[in-house]
């Protein structure tokens, strides 16, 4: 056998996922939305699974890969509107463990990034059920290389910051704004258009330019991706003029200014639906 060989060998036993175990429950990421992006460790657990308990945030693409017999349970949340409350998704996975089946709990992204999958990992823990984590592309990362923006670049931003644009039970959003507004940095707001307003605010009253370049993405890396690029200073303006709706990021910093040059809309096959660039006010430039 030759070495080329030996190392095929390796890279298929490595893969070769042992079945998902009766009574275990796999807490997997299933990224940002396109069907691509799916790591092979959660396909290949989607496809065992006697029962999927998923969100809204994961695309129908995706749960067309699922494992045809499975039960499917949607608990999809969205911000003021929750279909299933955490707690009774939390002991519903805990239940249908306790049946034996091979339990999926299916998340849009990472499910440790702002995916409340910490909650429901401490549950299962308390509940005796054994689970295992499987990382997801995080829509931060998905989001902003399908619209042309490096999240880092050595010319524009030194470091990244996610941020939750969201708190529990509507609680106000108190961040340490004067990190968050200092220069060097990209900062990705998840769940930040209801509080668009506070982050004009805060961001500007510590340092922060109004002409800050912002990208807007909704559904990114679907067919129904929309984008927008405007200032700090006419985000609010921006969103109701486009119409942005959840799911959507609020990517602030100097890297939104590659998205023109560096963005292809049909990278992977799927449709782009980028707006065209919003005039800023300051300066009147385009950005």
């Amino acid at each position: 056998m030759t070495t080329s060989q030996r190392k095929k060998c390796l890279v298929e036993f490595q893969l070769a996922e042992q079945p998902l175990r009766a009574g275990e429950v796999a807490i997997v990421g299933a990224g940002p939305g396109d069907p691509g992006l799916l790591t092979l460790r959660a396909l290949m657990l989607i496809q065992q699974a006697d029962a999927v308990v998923y969100d809204r945030l994961v695309s129908p693409q995706i749960m067309e890969l699922v494992n045809p017999t499975a039960e499917c349970i949607h608990v999809g949340k969205a911000s003021g509107c929750h279909y299933v409350p955490q707690e009774d998704t939390n002991e519903l996975l805990v239940q249908l463990a306790i049946k034996q089946r091979r339990v999926v709990r299916l998340k849009g992204g990472d499910p440790y990034i702002f995916g409340r999958g910490g909650e429901e990992a401490e549950f299962l823990v308390d509940n005796d059920i054994d689970f295992q984590v499987v990382p997801g592309i995080t829509s931060a990362a998905g989001c902003a290389s399908y619209c042309g923006i490096p999240l880092t670049h050595r010319d524009y931003s030194q470091s990244v910051t996610f941020v939750t644009g969201h708190r529990k039970a509507d609680q106000s959003l108190e961040l340490n704004w004067h990190v968050l507004a200092a220069p060097g940095q990209t900062r990705v707001f998840y769940m930040g258009l209801h509080n668009a307003p506070t982050i004009v605010r805060e961001l500007m009253a510590h340092g922060l330019p109004g002409d800050c370049p912002v990208a807007l993405v909704e559904r990114g890396t679907t067919p129904q991706q929309h984008m927008a690029i405007t200032t700090l200073a006419n985000l609010e303006a921006t969103i109701l003029r486009e119409g942005f709706q959840p799911p959507t990021l609020i990517i602030v910093g100097e890297v939104v200014h590659l998205a023109d040059k560096l963005a292809q809309p049909t990278a992977a096959g799927w449709h782009s639906g980028q707006s065209e660039p919003v005039v800023a006010s300051a300066g009147g430039r385009a950005v």
